[in-house]
């Protein structure tokens, strides 16, 4: 069964989500997993894609917007992951994804901002229900 982890940023600006998604995504490439960064539509991916190779002052995490190049162990889009990448789902959308029970894994992002932490509660109101099991990080 799927494990379901949320990591909640204590910072509340724009930024905290996006950058905590590439620390979880960082961190399971360098473990040589694979991982599909889910995105809500084309742009946030494309800003996914932009702070993956910036948000390190040294250091960039490989990866690609799905269909570009699939031989990277990190994808990035909006619409589902390609195949053979089931092992880290990193969530960055309001809502559980249709195809999450997939994954070995789930990262659900959990901004600071309040919006976001109520959308959280939901989803993981949604995963408890069903019996997944949820653990929670503050970082």
């Amino acid at each position: 069964m799927t494990k379901v982890d949320f990591y909640l940023a204590q910072d509340d600006s724009e930024r905290a989500g996006g950058v905590l998604a590439c620390r979880v995504a960082e961190k399971a490439w360098k473990l040589g997993h694979t991982v599909y960064v889910h995105t809500a539509d084309p742009a946030h991916a494309q800003k996914i894609d932009e702070l993956l190779w910036t948000f390190r002052d040294v250091g960039f995490v490989p990866h690609a917007l799905v269909g570009s190049d699939e031989s990277v162990k990190v994808q990035v889009g909006h619409q589902g992951p390609p195949d053979g990448y089931d092992e880290l789902l990193v969530n960055l959308t309001e809502e559980v994804p249709a195809f999450f029970s997939k994954f070995d894994r789930v990262a659900e992002i959990v901004g600071g901002a309040e919006p976001q932490k109520q959308q959280a509660r939901t989803r993981f109101k949604f995963y408890r229900d069903r019996g997944y099991e949820l653990e929670t990080h503050e970082v």
